[in-house]
């Protein structure tokens, strides 16, 4: 996934991934919109999401992420 470094939007909604957010997330510095909700989700929000300067809406309700 951190190789996607032009991706824009990611919507995962309902898939029911599980497990934690990767630490890659960080590598995707175009993202604007990541939507994760609805998932078995767990852990830690990685500090990584820290780098995504563009992003302006985060979904993550719904998810067993602190």
């Amino acid at each position: 996934m951190g190789n996607l470094r032009q991706l824009q939007s990611l919507d995962v909604s309902e898939n029911t991934p599980s497990g934690s957010i990767p630490s890659e997330i960080g590598n995707l510095r175009q993202l604007q919109s990541l939507d994760v909700s609805e998932n078995t989700l767990s852990g830690s929000i990685p500090s990584e999401i820290g780098n995504l300067q563009q992003l302006a809406d985060l979904e993550l309700w719904n998810n067993a992420v602190s």
